[in-house]
């Protein structure tokens, strides 16, 4: 016996979905005007229906699906060239979106995706066998950085991952004006969670509508010198931050040295 589950979502439009879709590289197999506007969308073994509903509001839809897939970093650079081909630009804020590719602390790595009628796709790897949260990690710094991840991207409390990334900030640079290193507290950060904690406070500026909070944060985080293998550890959040760039309008390929 084999079984099949496929979600149905609501939208207020179905061409506009369609259009957001077919710019995602998925196949439209079906769509219907009347007697009820319903659509299927299809690409690879991913498949999506839409029913039509007028009066949807997509701003305050809690409609989400999982969809596991053993390409994740492939399939996020084809969402984004999708829609920055389709729309000029790829959206990373508001109503339709795509977030950033990240490794979570339950053992997947992901990224979301928010149709134009507000439902979420999250479509991840799994990286581990467990779906628990790691522990938290040892040192103020890498502590707070590891909540405010959580606090931005599990709860999408984007103000307050800002305060508790703000307030290890300052207390890593009252600690140690200068040159980033270990100390004993584990207030002052090393050069990657530097790097790491001004990308994501600038991912958090920007989503906050603070471009200009943003992009200091960005050349601050060009300030601080990489080891390659630091890099190489490093590398979603490099990444993030030339979209980030191209989103500010800045060149997509810089990145701290």
């Amino acid at each position: 016996m084999t079984e099949t589950t496929t979600p149905v979502f609501p939208c207020p439009s179905i061409p506009e979905t369609l259009d957001f879709y077919r710019a995602l590289g998925f196949e439209v197999s079906f769509e219907q005007t009347s007697p009820n506007p319903y659509a299927v969308v299809q690409r690879g073994a991913i498949a999506l229906h839409f029913f039509g509903m007028r009066r949807h509001d997509p701003a305050t839809s809690y409609s989400t699906c999982l969809i596991s897939t053993d390409a994740v970093d492939a399939l996020h650079a084809a969402f984004r060239a999708g829609l920055r081909a389709a729309y000029g630009r790829v959206p990373t804020r508001g109503i339709p979106r795509i977030g950033p590719l990240r490794d979570t602390t339950y053992g997947v790595r992901q990224f979301l995706v928010t149709d134009p009628g507000g439902n979420c796709l999250r479509i991840g790897q799994p990286t581990g066998e467990s779906l628990e949260h790691g522990p938290r990690p040892d040192g103020a710094f890498a502590g707070a950085l590891h909540l405010a991840a959580l606090l931005g991207d599990a709860k999408g409390d984007h103000r307050q991952a800002a305060r508790v990334l703000d307030r290890a900030l300052a207390r890593a640079e009252a600690a140690a004006p200068g040159e980033p290193g270990a100390d004993t507290a584990g207030e002052r950060p090393t050069a990657p969670e530097w790097v790491a904690a001004l990308v994501l406070r600038a991912d958090l500026a920007i989503r906050l509508d603070e471009p200009e909070r943003g992009a200091e944060l960005l050349r601050r985080a060009d300030g601080i010198t990489l080891t390659t293998e630091e890099r190489a550890g490093l590398r979603d959040a490099l990444r993030r931050a030339a979209e980030l760039r191209e989103e500010l309008g800045g060149e997509p390929d810089a990145g701290p040295a």
